[in-house]
C-alpha cells in the first residue's frame, strides 16, 4: 500500500487546506501505517521463515558502548528518514547522536498473523500493535527491559507503561510510543445519535475501522445493554465464544450496504467531507481535522471506550542490545514523540511533546490530564485471538 497523505485527501475532499494545520509543511502531512517508498536498503518483510526464541532471557543489567549498527522493524511512519519528506525525518538525529546506524524495515501490522513473521534473530527492535507485541510475548521473540537503562521512562504515563499489551509476569516488554482511542463521530446535520449503539442501529451509511479488535467496541454496547449476552462482560478484549458471536452478530445485522469498513484513516475524512456517511468509528485527530474544515462533525461525549497503545520492544535475540537501549531512549523523547505524533495524528506517550504543532492532537486526546485514560479499554491480543480474525472475516466477507 502507498503512503497516504492526510493533508492531500483533505484538499481532494474539498475541505479548506487550513483543516490540517498551521505548522511548516512536513507537519501538516500525516502518514498512515502501511508501505512506503522505502530506502533502496529498505526491506519489505520483517524476515523469512519461522524461529523458536527460546528461553527468555534475563533483562540486561547494565550496557557497553554502542555496536555502531541498529536493525529496526516499523510501522510504516513510526521511524522517518526523511524518504518521504525531506522534512520529516528523526533516523538520521538518532545515527549522528549515538554512532549506531539504522538498517530501517517496514511492515504491515495488518498481515501480523502470517505463520514465520518476526524471527527475533532478524531485528534489534520493533514497532509493535497490541496484537503484534501479545503475539512477540507469546512466542518469546520479545526481551523483558531493564527500566532503570532508560532515562526517559517515567517520563510515560503509569497507566500506559503498565498496560497489559506491554507487561507480562511483573516484567515490562514494551514501551509506549503512541496512543489513541475509538471515538463515535457523527454529522450532526444528518443524524443524532443516541449513543454507541447507533453504529449498530443506524440505517447508514456507517463507516467503521476494518481492524479484528473492532469488535470488542461491540462487545462494550453489549456490555451497557446488559442481558445474556454482555451482563458478565468486565472486559471488552476477554470474550467468551458466546460473547464474541454475540460482538459479531451486532456487526452483520441489518440490511447489507449499511456499513462500509476503513483501512486508511483518510477514507474517514473523505467520507465525512463528501457526505457519503452519517457515522463513523475515528479518532480524535479525525475530529479536529474535520472541524477545521467546517464540517458539522462531532464526537459522542459517551465513555467507555476502547483504544490502544503502540510501543516499542526489544528483540529475544537482539544482536545490537547497546544501540537498542539508545533507540529506546531517544522515540521517548520529547522531541521525537513531537514528530511522529504530528506525522501519524496520535497522541504521543510522553505528554512533554505536546507543544508546537502536536499541541492540537494533545488536546484531542486530553494528554496530561485526568481524562486522558479515563473510561478507556485498552487493546490487548485476546488469548484466542485466531477466534476474533476467524469471525472478524466473516463480518467483513
Amino acid at each position: 500500500m502507498r503512503r497516504t497523505h492526510l493533508a492531500g485527501a483533505v484538499a481532494a475532499a474539498g475541505l479548506l487546506a487550513a483543516a490540517c494545520g498551521g505548522g511548516p509543511a512536513p507537519e501538516r502531512g500525516v502518514a498512515t501505517p502501511g508501505t512506503s517508498a522505502a530506502a533502496a536498503t529498505a526491506s519489505r518483510s520483517a524476515g523469512p521463515g519461522p524461529s523458536s526464541a527460546g528461553p527468555t532471557p534475563t533483562p540486561a543489567a547494565s550496557l557497553g558502548p554502542g555496536e555502531g549498527t541498529l536493525s529496526v522493524v516499523a510501522i510504516d511512519g513510526y521511524a522517518e528518514w526523511g524518504g518521504v519528506d525531506p522534512k520529516v525525518k528523526w533516523v538520521g538525529t538518532f545515527e549522528k547522536e549515538t554512532g549506531c546506524k539504522v538498517s530501517l524495515r517496514y511492515y504491515d501490522p495488518r498481515q501480523e498473523e502470517k505463520p514465520g513473521d518476526f524471527p527475533p534473530s532478524s531485528f534489534d527492535v520493533i514497532s509493535a500493535t497490541p496484537e503484534v507485541g501479545g503475539r512477540l510475548m507469546n512466542e518469546g521473540k520479545a526481551a523483558p527491559l531493564n527500566t532503570a537503562l532508560l532515562q526517559g521512562y517515567d517520563k510515560i504515563p503509569k497507566r500506559l507503561r503498565t498496560l497489559s499489551s506491554v507487561t507480562r509476569d511483573g516484567r515490562v516488554y514494551g514501551v509506549p510510543y503512541v496512543w489513541a482511542t475509538n471515538e463515535v463521530l457523527y454529522d450532526a446535520g444528518k443524524v443524532s445519535p443516541d449513543g454507541p449503539e447507533s453504529l449498530f442501529e443506524d440505517k447508514g451509511p456507517v463507516l467503521l475501522r476494518d481492524r479484528p479488535l473492532s469488535l470488542a467496541d461491540a462487545a462494550l454496547v453489549l456490555k451497557a445493554r446488559g442481558g445474556d449476552a454482555g451482563a458478565d462482560i468486565k472486559d471488552p478484549f476477554d470474550l467468551t465464544d458466546d460473547q464474541l458471536d454475540a460482538a459479531a452478530e451486532l456487526f452483520t445485522s441489518g440490511e447489507d450496504g449499511r456499513r462500509v469498513f476503513w483501512r486508511d484513516p483518510v477514507e474517514v475524512v473523505k467520507a465525512f467531507a463528501t457526505g457519503s456517511v452519517r457515522l463513523a468509528q475515528a479518532t480524535p485527530y479525525h475530529l479536529d481535522v474535520l472541524r477545521r474544515g467546517h464540517k458539522p462533525v462531532r464526537a459522542l461525549p459517551d465513555r467507555p471506550v476502547t483504544g490502544w497503545a503502540d510501543a516499542w520492544m526489544l528483540s529475544a535475540q537482539a544482536a545490537h542490545p547497546s544501540c537498542a537501549y539508545k533507540w529506546l531512549d531517544f522515540t521517548m523523547s520529547a522531541d521525537v514523540q513531537r514528530k511522529v505524533s504530528v506525522w501519524t495524528g496520535l497522541a504521543p506517550a510522553n505528554p512533554g511533546a505536546c507543544t508546537g504543532a502536536a499541541r492540537r492532537i494533545c488536546l484531542g486526546y486530553r494528554v496530561g490530564t485526568s481524562r486522558a485514560f479515563r473510561g478507556v479499554y485498552f487493546a490487548v491480543r485476546p488469548e484466542a485471538y485466531d477466534k476474533w480474525v476467524e469471525r472478524w472475516a466473516r463480518v467483513v466477507s
